[in-house]
């Protein structure tokens, strides 16, 4: 990376004063659940100014999953689960792509064009692996460690565009799964009882290990039952709606916990 001033190679992605590229909410939380939320904010750091977009469309899904921080801070608190937010736009680079994919660090999205992400250097790409990518999941793995021993289901929560590509995606919400599909299965029944919500198995996205990181690595890597929560956005456009989601998200995990504990292989009392 060029210093914009001095038009030397920097060493550093992130200025003193920005925020941190990963935050941690309530790590000692005794619940089952760990949270994370990959595509928690839409900021950039000051060095990349805006990558070339403009403030509407750094405000899109694009750069982020809009809805999904607040639904996963509430859901936290609901379930005294922790949880771990990525700190920086999946534009700059995608902490659920693995890094040999070329939605890593995307030099378009969506039919729009990033210029801030054409050209870079291996310098400059490693840059931003070790400033974003590695504190990222460095922080999910050091809390998954905390755990061992202990039930832990990994659950990923994101949101999605009602609309792709001039096609309407007509579910409320999403649950999806890698190669064990047993905790989907449990969120997917206890969502769908109440009868007022549309829900899709591996709907708007499966996971899949080529596209997918986090829960590949951090939850079938570790033998840990897991999931991704996809949340329509038009269904949390405010604090009000996120509250709402997260307490119905909540109700549904209670509902299969004690049948959750028993995938991990422990009981209540371990």
């Amino acid at each position: 990376m060029i210093d914009p001033v001095t038009r030397k190679p920097s060493s550093a992605l992130l200025e003193p004063d920005e925020p941190a590229p990963v935050e941690v909410v309530n790590i000692d939380g005794e619940g089952t659940a760990v949270l994370v939320c990959d595509h928690a904010s839409n900021r950039i750091p000051q060095r990349l100014g805006s990558l070339g977009l403009d403030a509407p469309q750094l405000a899109e899904h694009i750069a982020w999953d809009p809805g999904a921080a607040e639904v996963a801070r509430r859901l936290a608190a609901e379930l005294d689960a922790p949880l771990v937010l990525s700190g920086y736009s999946r534009l700059v680079i995608d902490c659920n792509r693995p890094l040999s994919h070329p939605g890593s660090i995307a030099e378009e999205s969506a039919g729009v064009a990033i210029p801030g992400n054409r050209g870079l250097s291996p310098e400059e790409r490693g840059l931003r692996v070790e400033t974003l990518f590695r504190p990222y999941h460095n922080a999910i793995a050091r809390l998954l460690d905390r755990r061992v021993g202990r039930p832990t289901l990994l659950l990923s929560v994101h949101s999605f565009t009602p609309v792709l590509n001039g096609r309407a995606r007509p579910w409320h919400v999403g649950v999806s799964h890698g190669r064990d599909p047993r905790l989907a299965a449990l969120l997917l029944e206890a969502l769908g009882s109440t009868g007022d919500l549309r829900v899709g198995e591996n709907q708007p996205y499966p996971i899949e290990e080529a596209i997918d990181y986090t829960i590949p690595h951090h939850g079938e890597g570790r033998g840990l039952p897991s999931a991704m929560i996809e949340i329509r956005q038009d269904g949390i456009r405010s604090a009000a709606d996120a509250a709402d989601w997260a307490a119905r998200l909540a109700a549904a995990y209670r509902r299969i916990e004690g049948a959750a504990r028993r995938l991990c292989g422990l009981s209540g009392g371990e």
